[in-house]
């Protein structure tokens, strides 16, 4: 049986619970001075709260990150806006990052924040790939935005999303 990512984080929880219980016991039955006492316990929490951002990148979540410069669509599933709800949106894209012009092995799922332009573009991208044409994308910064690109914070610069057919592969002459 594969445990689902929702038991994984249960059984992460009880063993960091079990590891905070060792804590307080080990600090309640020495002598240390209050000072090492208080440092192993903002270590404690500290690690936590490092492996549960850590693991998030890891399991499976969407990543914030900026997608790849180059990449092949696999898929999207588009979370359109509601404003009565007061819910922006999401775009969930997967995509398989490439190298040297050929595919990574591992996939990654990409959030974006949603835009009709970019589900319409995705959108298109993905009827083309189920009629068999696989799309490879490319991401550019948009051109135009004012001041020094090193005083802007990062991730905030809006891409441009290209989706083109992947050339098909030539076969060797015999």
């Amino acid at each position: 049986m594969i445990p689902t990512v929702s038991s994984q984080l249960l059984l992460l929880v009880l063993v960091y619970a079990l590891l905070a219980f060792l804590l307080v016991c080990l600090l309640l039955a020495t002598r240390w001075h209050w000072g090492v006492k208080a440092g192993a316990v903002l270590l404690v929490t500290g690690f936590y709260a490092l492996s549960h951002s850590t693991l998030q990148g890891i399991a499976g979540w969407p990543s914030d990150d900026a997608l790849p410069q180059r990449f092949v669509l696999l898929s999207a599933v588009f979370d359109e806006p509601s404003p009565g709800r007061n819910h922006p949106g999401a775009i969930f894209i997967w995509v398989n990052p490439m190298k040297d012009n050929k595919p990574l092995e591992m996939p990654r799922v990409h959030r974006l924040p949603y835009e009709k332009d970019l589900a319409r573009i995705l959108g298109d991208g993905i009827k083309k790939a189920r009629d068999g044409n696989t799309q490879m994308g490319s991401t550019e910064p948009i051109r135009g935005q004012g001041g020094f690109a090193w005083l802007r914070p990062t991730g905030n610069d809006k891409l441009q999303l290209k989706l083109s057919d992947l050339p098909r592969a030539q076969l060797p002459e015999k």
